[in-house]
């Protein structure tokens, strides 16, 4: 099909080939069913397609099962006979095996190249999201990023946050007056956020080197686009993190990237599996967020395409914004099911030739209904479809051809080594070194007087005279500087030597 991706169709009791237009392919899209029934071949043939086609794709590896895409099919393999066998009645005549071009991630550098970013490129609202905080606690979030802003003081990974927030609390009083209350319980509670996220491997997602979005819109040497492939199977152990950092990518790709209104091919295609762990529980304000990165982006040249078990589990005014679609098969065990359907149903341009539900319903693995957008945007009537074969491997890869593939990458050794800048928690180490330094000399000044005081005393008693004399700390100062400096000095006497140090530490960080 000219300058669409074939995706299949034809065959006794199936419409016509069906193809997604490679310029309406920015449009997003969605796919749908039942675990089991096919929604990972689709994924894997869409994704042949754009690279074929010189777009970079994006795609997160729930199970673990598509790092085969770097591998050609077998055509020895027991899988060939009903491939060839699909190929030829669906009219896929110049279907044969190949491999593409594949940049492996993960986010714990264990199954591909590191992925990290940083707490200022995060933002408080994704972060809050992501620590699940309360309103309240989500202000004092914002104070902190605000006060890191202002002071030139960045905050890179999570040692520089909580850094900044344990001088937050200790600062509140002065920090209060202008930015409103800090609750140091608010603070203690996105602390102990912060230590799970710490311990679900946060701390190998924020810090440096920050991921360059260009390194994912890349082509290699033949013009085919680059299939970055996340290892989440691991990430899926924790879903907040997963979906955020998801979320955060589209929102970077969204503020970069430049206007390139209706491009003839996407610039790249974003894949959302598990869509379902984006929108569970998710405040209004991030529904909000995701509804504005999905209708705006497209102008951007990025595709999006959310893949879910039921499209009940992305929210209408999203759902809306989804033009390119496949459905596999529902299964309506229940009441609410059979509802599910229903409106699923009533999503698409019905086909006189048959009752959309029903096919829903019936459809087997490796079929689906289709509907795309055709020629000004308009969608497509929905059709079944016999899904075509993947070129590639179906399945994973072995761990020996991953790590060749990944020590042969051009990218291998940019994000392997992890950097530790000069940041807030360096900054906020070395004012405290001071503030303690010089609380510690003027406590040693003041027991320096003190001893003399003590010493002129006792000579007073064994040699009796008329004069006088005056101690250093009691004697009359002779110019304003040393009655300030005396007044200082007053002040360190006692217990307060850790209030001078938070004062000093405050004082120093507001003139920086």
């Amino acid at each position: 099909m000219e300058n669409a991706i074939f995706v299949g169709g034809g065959g006794d009791g199936y419409g016509v080939k069906q193809g997604l237009l490679l310029n309406y392919a920015n449009r997003h899209g969605l796919i749908a069913g039942a675990t089991g029934t096919g929604k990972t071949v689709t994924l894997q043939i869409l994704a042949e397609g754009f690279s074929a086609a010189g777009v970079p794709v994006f795609m997160s590896d729930v199970k673990g099962d598509l790092g085969g895409i770097a591998m050609p099919g077998d055509p020895t393999g027991k899988l060939h006979k009903p491939f060839s066998e699909r190929a030829a009645k669906i009219g896929f005549d110049d279907f044969s095996y190949a491999a593409f071009p594949v940049t492996y991630w993960d986010m714990f550098g264990e199954q591909g190249h590191p992925v990290r970013t940083t707490v200022a490129e995060m933002g408080p609202l994704l972060l809050s999201r992501l620590l699940e905080l309360t309103e309240a606690q989500e202000g004092i979030l914002n104070i902190a990023f605000r006060m890191a802003d202002e002071q030139g003081l960045a905050l890179l990974d999570l040692k520089d946050l909580q850094a900044f927030l344990v001088w937050l609390g200790e600062n509140r009083a002065d920090v209060s007056l202008r930015y409103g209350n800090i609750a140091v319980a608010s603070v203690g509670a996105i602390q102990r956020r912060l230590m799970v996220l710490e311990n679900q491997g946060g701390a190998h997602f924020f810090g440096e080197p920050a991921l360059e979005l260009a390194d994912l819109m890349r082509c290699d040497a033949d013009g085919r686009g680059m299939v970055n492939i996340l290892a989440a199977d691991r990430l899926m152990h924790s879903p907040r993190l997963y979906a955020t950092f998801l979320l955060w990518l589209l929102s970077e790709l969204f503020e970069t990237l430049p206007e390139v209104g209706d491009p003839e091919k996407p610039k790249l295609v974003f894949f959302f599996d598990e869509a379902h762990l984006l929108f569970n529980d998710a405040p209004k304000a991030l529904i909000e967020k995701v509804e504005q990165v999905a209708r705006l982006i497209r102008s951007k040249g990025v595709g999006v395409y959310f893949i879910t078990q039921n499209p009940a589990d992305v929210p209408e005014t999203i759902l809306g914004q989804l033009g390119n679609r496949v459905q596999h098969a529902l299964r309506a065990f229940t009441g609410k099911d059979q509802q599910e359907l229903r409106r699923a149903a009533q999503t698409y341009r019905t086909n006189p030739r048959f009752d959309t539900e029903d096919a829903i319903r019936e459809v087997g693995v490796g079929e689906a209904l289709t509907s795309f957008l055709e020629r000004k945007g308009i969608p497509g009537m929905v059709e079944r479809t016999l899904i075509r074969p993947p070129s590639s491997q179906l399945g994973p890869i072995t761990a020996a051809q991953r790590t060749t593939l990944i020590r042969t990458s051009d990218l291998y050794g940019k994000y392997e080594t992890p950097l530790d800048r000069d940041s807030a928690y360096e900054a906020l180490q070395r004012i405290a070194a001071q503030a303690a330094t010089e609380a510690e000399e003027a406590a040693a000044a003041e027991e320096r007087a003190a001893a003399e005081e003590r010493e002129f005393k006792a000579a007073r008693r064994y040699q009796p005279t008329t004069a006088t004399r005056r101690s250093p700390s009691s004697r009359e100062p002779d110019s304003l500087g040393e009655a300030f400096g005396q007044a200082v000095m007053k002040e360190l006497k006692g217990t307060t030597g850790k209030r001078i140090v938070r004062g000093i530490l405050g004082s120093l960080f507001r003139g920086r």
